[in-house]
């Protein structure tokens, strides 16, 4: 049979028993043909999750292709020979057998002869990745042979396969800088034509070999990816998504993208490409409202099937951000369904970090907390790393404040003084400082004195209140040092750019339950956010502001 002619038939066949029905009506085959039959075998038999049948490894005609490739690999063109080996290694025949063992040994002396175009540099490149384990010196020759080329005319293929070459030898204590240099200048001028796949393995390759110089490229790539995002598989996904953690990459259109795509893609998402899209949105500080709600509605539906780790990762982040989907009361009805069935399978920090974040948003996990509190628990977070630091005991002590303060019908044990903190260290509390000089500057125009007010005030309750000021029973101001006589404190919030989400007007977690216990520690708490001050021009009208923010009414000065 003509060759055009069998692969236009073979190519519409579209399962294993249609194609060995076809090749057994065939009486000659060349090596081409055969290697297309092999390859098309793999297209249709292998997903995701591997080969689906098998069986058909035992195939009589199966094992006659191999026969063929076997005795006769000498004879085999570079096209059938590379060819059969690529699906071959994609069928998971075992790279021990002899038929897998002449066809790479015949593979790397036609390497060592120069016998090899590009394009079959570039087959048996991906074929050495594939098995894993290949030797450093064969990749290191194909990179070679591929250099005497000049490196402007590669195509997008060699130059993802050269990355994934490069991050082998690296690993292996290679220097090649230099290759990367020019190979990362060459890739700029070729993003524009990158596949999706070709797009992710560049990304994956970069964070791998620590490119963060290559910022030129590393930015074309992520603003490339955008387009991108409907047609990712989920491991792609996750290697742009890792590279734009890496990088420190922020792209709004690329956040838009993943909008439109993960409501759509929710169900059939792998559980940790959510994580992922969900880690990406908590480093970022992105609260976006349609990715939190479909994530919220994937896990209301496919809960059972996630690993504890997963759990945590879907859930944490609603915390962080201080976001409660539409579904909140179905959401949290699944977690604490989940939680009784399965709450030993939980690391003692994964449970603690989940637990916390739903104290963030109001939901209270007082059935869970007992365990929690229990000496044995304790001793658990104690002996795994990070064992008890400074977050771990401050994440105890806000939870312990928060029964104490927001649940008083709460019976169960308490959490020893041992393991309190006496300050929460968070790594968005720190007003900003600018802000806080204009806003200090703002009060000092209003009161008069320094005196009067005091700044980033320790509290017995382990929270530092940013500007205090104490008033009198008659609603003077009362100097700051003062003890007596103090009938109400205020506690105004200096809330910068850093305590909020991106670009939104959302107070993140810490900051939320911050204000909230200060005002039922009976704390009077004023907020000055970044996006009310920023606008007033000079410092008589932020005093303007802040009297009107402070004292509605009126105010005074004692003596």
């Amino acid at each position: 049979m003509d060759e055009q002619l069998f692969f236009k038939k073979l190519n519409n066949l579209c399962t294993s028993k249609e194609i060995f029905n076809f090749l057994s009506s065939l009486e000659v085959m060349s090596d081409t043909m055969a290697s297309g039959a092999l390859q098309r075998i793999s297209e249709v038999e292998v997903d995701d999750n591997g080969l689906k049948n098998p069986g058909l490894l035992e195939n009589e005609v199966f094992r006659a292709l191999c026969f063929q490739f076997e005795f006769a690999s000498s004879k085999l063109s570079n096209t059938g020979l590379l060819t059969a080996l690529q699906a071959l290694i994609k069928l998971h025949v075992d790279p021990q057998s002899t038929l897998m063992t002449r066809l790479l040994s015949e593979s790397e002396e036609r390497l060592g002869r120069g016998q090899l175009t590009a394009e079959n540099l570039c087959a048996l490149g991906e074929s050495l990745l594939e098995l894993g384990g290949p030797s450093c010196a064969t990749l290191e020759q194909i990179v070679s042979h591929m250099q005497e080329r000049d490196m402007k005319r590669w195509s997008p293929r060699e130059i993802a396969m050269v990355y994934k070459i490069l991050q082998v030898t690296v690993r292996e204590g290679k220097q090649c800088q230099n290759l990367l240099n020019r190979l990362n200048s060459v890739t700029l001028h070729t993003v524009s034509q990158l596949s999706p796949n070709f797009a992710s393995v560049i990304l994956n390759s970069l964070v791998v070999l620590r490119q963060s110089r290559a910022v030129l490229l590393v930015t074309a790539l992520c603003k490339h990816s955008v387009k991108h995002v409907p047609y990712f598989t989920d491991h792609e996904l996750v290697n742009v998504l890792e590279a734009f953690l890496y990088f420190g990459q922020k792209v709004q259109i690329f956040t838009e993208a993943l909008e439109r795509h993960v409501p759509k893609s929710i169900h059939t998402m792998h559980p940790q490409t959510v994580t992922k899209v969900m880690q990406y949105c908590c480093k970022k500080m992105i609260l976006s409202k349609p990715i939190f709600d479909a994530v919220a509605e994937g896990f209301i539906s496919s809960a059972d099937r996630l690993t504890t780790d997963q759990i945590a990762a879907y859930l944490i982040p609603f915390g962080t951000l201080n976001y409660l989907p539409p579904s909140a009361s179905s959401l949290f009805r699944k977690l604490e369904t989940v939680l009784h069935t399965r709450l030993r399978h939980f690391q003692p920090h994964t449970l603690l970090n989940l637990l916390h974040s739903c104290v963030l948003i109001q939901r209270y996990p007082i059935n869970f907390l007992p365990k929690i509190f229990s000496p044995y628990f304790l001793q658990k977070l104690q002996a795994q790393p990070p064992g008890l630091n400074r977050l771990v005991m401050s994440q105890l002590t806000q939870l312990f404040l928060t029964v104490t303060l927001e649940c008083p019908f709460y019976e169960g044990p308490k959490l020893l003084s041992k393991y309190q903190t006496k300050a929460f260290p968070t790594p968005h509390s720190s007003p900003d400082v600018h802000l806080f000089r204009r806003v200090k500057k703002g009060l000092l125009y209003l009161l008069k004195k320094r005196i009067y007010f005091a700044s980033e005030v320790s509290t017995p309750y382990f929270y530092v209140v940013d500007i205090e000021i104490k008033l009198d029973e008659e609603g003077f101001v009362l100097p700051a040092a003062q003890l007596e006589e103090v009938h109400r404190r205020i506690a105004l919030c200096v809330d910068g750019q850093n305590r909020f989400c991106a670009h939104s007007h959302n107070l993140l977690g810490e900051e939320a339950i911050k204000q909230r216990h200060l005002q039922l520690l009976g704390y009077e708490v004023v907020q000055i956010p970044f996006f009310e001050v920023e606008s007033l021009q000079n410092t008589r009208k932020i005093a303007d502001y802040l009297q009107k923010k402070i004292f509605p009414c009126t105010y005074g000065l004692s003596n």
